[in-house]
């Protein structure tokens, strides 16, 4: 890999990073998920079919991509909806490290659906994975000194919208690669955040309107969120490939390592050290697992 294709990763990863970091923020002062998601979902679309345009002619759907995309579609507004629910819940580093168990939903997918059986790698890190998993949300509320009963009823939802993104993603990433594999990234990624855009519309009329926030700093994290998630995608589906690197490569599973620094700059959010511990673990198994010879 050549250094510009590394420092083009671990830059998306730190973007993608900041995005959450940004959308905390928001969060906190006023803005609901769905608000945000149509924001940032509607112009990243908008960026993406913009650099689509002027080979527009040369877009063709085969009969697999028209029931494909759609499920897709539907799949990564869950995701992005899950998602950020979790962060608003969360901190922000725990709550990707949750969704980051994305490989295992891809394997448990990939077996129900189209019948493949997981890598024996895979089976090696599913227990160290979940292993570092529990020690990084401090699941027996020992580093918090609160207790089980007492973590799970301030983590537990937070959790379970992490754990629901990342099997959303994973059946998204199953689908992709067998029913929409052929289509260009650019197209497909244009096509996905315009369906994530409509559909977190509908989520915001469901709620009675945009929940925009209240107070300077609200503002300025949803435009930071909106920004940061644009450029991360852009990057992601325009450079990457020219520079020869898969898009989903496992050096940008640092993500939420860049998170977590993040975080306790601008938010103060602090973890133990037994759960920074437990976030490397997962970090580590997760890019062992990506970096694994193809």
């Amino acid at each position: 890999m050549s250094r510009a294709a590394f420092a083009t990763l671990l830059l998306i990863a730190l973007v993608m990073g900041a995005n959450h970091v940004a959308a905390r923020v928001a969060f906190d002062h006023g803005a609901d998920v769905a608000t945000a998601v149509v924001f940032r979902s509607g112009l990243t679309a908008l960026v993406v079919a913009a650099l689509l345009w002027p080979q527009r002619r040369q877009i063709r759907f085969g009969a697999r991509h028209r029931w494909a995309l759609p499920a897709i579609g539907a799949l990564i507004a869950v995701q992005s909806l899950c998602l950020y629910s979790a962060v608003a819940r969360l901190p922000v580093a725990l709550a990707l490290l949750a969704f980051n168990t994305h490989p295992l939903s891809t394997a448990l997918w990939a077996r129900l659906v189209y019948g493949q059986h997981a890598e024996r790698r895979l089976w090696l890190a599913m227990p160290v994975m979940l292993a570092g998993l529990a020690l990084a949300l401090d699941v027996a509320g020992a580093a918090s000194g609160l207790g089980a009963a007492a973590q799970w009823s301030r983590i537990g939802a937070g959790v379970a919208f992490a754990l629901a993104a990342s099997a959303a993603f994973g059946l998204a990433l199953v689908l992709t690669q067998h029913e929409a594999g052929t289509l260009d990234g650019r197209l497909r990624t244009a096509a996905t955040m315009a369906q994530v855009a409509l559909l977190a519309l509908l989520g915001v009329a469901w709620n009675g309107g945009f929940q925009l926030p209240t107070a300077a700093a609200g503002w300025w994290g949803l435009a930071a969120l909106t920004l940061l998630y644009g450029s991360g995608f852009t990057l992601m589906f325009t450079v990457l490939p020219r520079l020869g690197v898969v898009g989903n490569s496992a050096i940008m599973n640092a993500e939420p390592v860049f998170a977590l620094a993040l975080a306790w700059v601008v938010l103060g959010q602090a973890i133990a050290p037994s759960q920074v511990a437990g976030s490397l673990v997962v970090v580590g198994t997760v890019m062992w697992l990506g970096l694994r010879p193809r």
